[in-house]
């Protein structure tokens, strides 16, 4: 069903679970893994005060973090799936919508962040934008590791695609 999926990763608990979920798919639909992850620019309020270099430090190291986590989620990759990296500095939601339309990808992957309503209105919501826009279906997925347990839904976009549910993969109803 799935050939070509697409994770994106951060290193929240949410998306270390879209990992888990991701890897699991590919492994039973024998379907390439793209890992993506975005490196964010320094806020411009790190220019001020320390200058240029302090924020070129700063963009420094969140690439190295990037580089770190995606080499991280690809050790947790089995050898039988293929899968391969994506790192952008360019703006998430742009770079996601980006990817998704050139690398053919069937299927996304995406933990929440778990924003309440009022902080997704201001923040706003990669997963939210990604959901309504993408041509192809995505899968969000919800970790409560505080919580000791996992919660995991998904939801579909409007494209009228059929929700995938990692719980209930076949679609069956109690």
């Amino acid at each position: 069903m799935f050939h070509n999926i697409l994770v994106a990763t951060d290193g929240s608990p949410d998306s270390e679970e879209a990992l888990t979920q991701a890897i699991d798919l590919a492994v039973s639909q024998r379907a390439r893994l793209t890992v993506f992850s975005a490196v964010m620019a320094p806020p411009a309020t790190a220019y001020l005060g320390g200058g240029a270099a302090v924020a070129a430090t700063i963009a420094a190291d969140a690439e190295s973090e990037a580089d770190l986590l995606l080499k991280a989620a690809v050790a947790r990759v089995p050898e039988e799936v293929s899968v391969r990296t994506v790192q952008s500095s360019e703006p998430v939601r742009v770079a996601l919508m980006a990817q998704v339309k050139s690398g053919e990808h069937d299927l996304v992957v995406m933990g929440s962040r778990g924003r309440g309503a009022v902080r997704s209105v201001l923040l706003g919501s990669v997963s939210h934008y990604l959901l309504h826009r993408s041509p192809v279906p995505v899968l969000i997925v919800h970790s409560h590791a505080e919580q000791g347990t996992k919660d995991v839904r998904a939801e579909a976009s409007e494209q009228d695609v059929p929700a995938v549910d990692a719980a209930d993969p076949i679609g069956g109803h109690p």
